[in-house]
């Protein structure tokens, strides 16, 4: 008979180690919290590491930072101990009707207010949600999906039919976009747009957005060149600098207003050549988790209706 295997267990006791000097900052105040010495947490702590293969923790200066395989297992053991409070409370009869948890994974090149408003549906739900938002990139976030580590992605572009991920787009709806600045730049080149562009200070988005791929093209169409001052993979700190009054900026004319009223520029020209998608992909091709059927129904009647 072939030799069974004996399964691996992970040591929740190293786990919790890691999450409380994660989540505190640093082995010793971590140390003081469990009441350790910090030698003794460090040599649990590294434990966990050989366990795992991977370096949690790197050191940067006198500081301590995680690293790309510590913020993923800090994702997980966020998941085990809160679900293990929520066991407590449970069978301590504590209150119960939990409410249902939706783990929203963002590409981090999708705008925060589009985002805001995506999500808006799962608040007003007759059955309450607890939402858990999760920010990175799209790759990572598909290798997420692929665990069920997230319920959904919410992203700009849909997932490319070669991916190895067993996933399914659904497309929420598309819109034009609009560029803002403030109200001195949005005078200075409204008139003769979009050939006042030429030598324009303008922000752009990171060139792995869809956005930037497509403001690209349409410039290079007219042969207007701008004068780029800055590149920003997030949506939020490029609209920051715009705010105030590095450049000019595009953003969605569905959230035209919201960017208007938050960040205090003004419109300068609205462009339907140039075309922003959203998308949900979800590991079901069937939307039957409630929340999520609630933003993908509203979002296209309202948001992109």
């Amino acid at each position: 008979m072939p030799e069974s295997r004996v399964p691996e267990w992970l040591n929740y006791h190293h786990l919790l180690y890691f999450w409380v000097a994660a989540r505190e900052g640093g082995i010793t105040a971590a140390a003081t919290r469990l009441r350790l010495a910090p030698p003794t947490l460090s040599s649990q702590i590294r434990a966990l590491e050989d366990a795992l293969g991977e370096k949690l923790f790197t050191r940067v200066g006198r500081r301590l930072e995680l690293t790309d395989a510590g913020r993923t297992v800090l994702r997980y053991a966020d998941e085990i101990f809160g679900l293990g409070r929520e066991l407590l409370d449970s069978v301590k009869g504590r209150p119960a009707g939990q409410p249902l948890r939706l783990v929203v994974g963002v590409a981090d090149v999708v705008p925060k207010l589009v985002v805001r408003r995506l999500l808006e549906p799962a608040r007003h739900l007759p059955e309450a949600v607890r939402l858990v938002c999760r920010e990175d990139t799209p790759e990572r976030l598909l290798a997420e999906l692929a665990v069920h580590a997230v319920d959904l992605i919410v992203t700009d572009a849909p997932l490319g039919a070669g991916s190895a991920v067993k996933a399914f787009n659904h497309l929420l709806g598309e819109c034009g976009v609009a560029f803002f600045g403030t109200p001195a730049l949005a005078a200075a080149h409204r008139r003769g747009f979009p050939r006042s562009l030429e030598g324009a200070p303008l922000l752009l988005p990171g060139e792995h957005s869809a956005l930037r791929r497509g403001l690209d093209q349409w410039l290079d169409g007219l042969g207007v060149r701008p004068r780029i001052v800055g590149e920003f993979d997030d949506s939020a700190l490029l609209k920051a600098f715009g705010q105030d009054g590095l450049g000019l900026f595009a953003g969605p004319t569905a959230i035209e207003k919201e960017i208007v009223a938050q960040y205090g520029v003004q419109v300068v020209a609205r462009v339907d050549e140039v075309q922003e998608r959203f998308y949900v992909v979800t590991a079901e091709r069937r939307l039957k988790n409630p929340a999520v059927a609630a933003i993908c129904e509203q979002a296209r009647a309202d948001l992109f209706g």
